[in-house]
C-alpha cells in the first residue's frame, strides 16, 4: 500500500478526508435541502477548497448520496444487531431503541435531513426505500415470527410496528423544538431523552411476553 505522512495508509487520508466533507455535508444539507445546498457553502463549513471537495465526490448528488447512505447504513445496522433471534424480544427492542434515541440526540440534523427527503417525495433516496428498506423489515418480519413462535411475543403487524417505532425514536430528532416548548425548555435535556426511552419501552412490553412473566 502506498504511504503518505510518514508511516500513515493512503487510505486512511482519504477516509478521513471524506469523513471530515460528510460531516459539513450533513450541516448544509440539513439547513437548506438538496436543491438549497451549494458546494460552495460545503467546502466553506469543512474549510477546504471547492476543488477539494468535488475531487471526493465530483457531483453535488453524489455528495447527497453519500451523506444520506451513512446513517441509513447505521441505522440498519442497529436494528440487525438487536432485533435478532439471537436476543429475547424485550431485550433487543430495548437496545434498538436505546441505540435510535441516542442517535436522535447526538445528530439530530441527520435525522432531520432524511424527513425533508421524505416531504420532498423521496426521490433521491427511492431504491433506498423500495429496495433496500423493504427487504430490511421482511427480514425483521422473520425475527418477529420466530419470537412469536416461541411464545416470547404476540403477534403484531411488523411494517406497521416499525413504523411506530420510527416515528416514537426519529421524533425526538425531528420534533425537538416542539418538545422543547412543551416541556417549559429552550432545548430537551438528556433526561428528558431518558424519560421518553422509558415510556417507549412501557409501551412495548406489552407485546413481550416473556417481559410480562418476567414481571409477574
Amino acid at each position: 500500500m502506498r504511504q503518505k505522512d510518514g508511516n500513515r495508509p493512503a487510505g486512511s487520508l482519504r477516509e478521513n478526508m471524506t469523513g471530515h466533507i460528510l460531516d459539513a455535508a450533513e450541516k448544509v444539507f440539513s439547513c437548506h435541502g438538496f436543491s438549497g445546498a451549494r458546494i460552495d457553502e460545503i467546502a466553506r463549513v469543512c474549510d477546504l477548497p471547492k476543488a477539494n471537495v468535488l475531487y471526493y465526490f465530483n457531483t453535488k448528488e453524489k455528495l447527497y448520496h453519500a451523506t444520506l447512505e451513512r446513517f441509513l447504513d447505521v441505522w440498519l445496522a442497529d436494528a440487525d444487531a438487536w432485533i435478532s433471534e439471537k436476543n429475547r424480544p424485550y431485550d433487543g427492542l430495548l437496545k434498538y431503541v436505546q441505540a435510535k434515541i441516542a442517535f436522535s440526540r447526538r445528530k439530530p440534523e441527520v435525522s432531520r435531513l432524511f424527513m425533508q427527503e421524505l416531504l420532498s417525495g423521496g426521490g433521491q433516496i427511492e431504491d433506498f426505500l423500495k429496495v433496500t428498506l423493504k427487504e430490511h423489515v421482511e427480514r425483521l418480519s422473520e425475527v418477529f415470527s420466530t419470537w412469536q413462535e416461541r411464545g416470547q411475543m404476540k403477534a403484531v403487524n411488523v411494517p406497521h410496528f416499525m413504523f411506530l417505532l420510527w416515528s416514537m425514536t426519529q421524533s425526538y430528532a425531528d420534533m425537538q423544538v416542539q418538545f422543547a416548548a412543551v416541556l417549559g425548555r429552550k432545548k430537551l435535556l438528556k433526561s428528558d431523552y431518558d424519560d421518553g426511552l422509558g415510556t417507549i419501552m412501557q409501551l412495548l412490553s406489552s407485546v413481550c411476553i416473556d417481559e410480562e412473566i418476567s414481571a409477574r
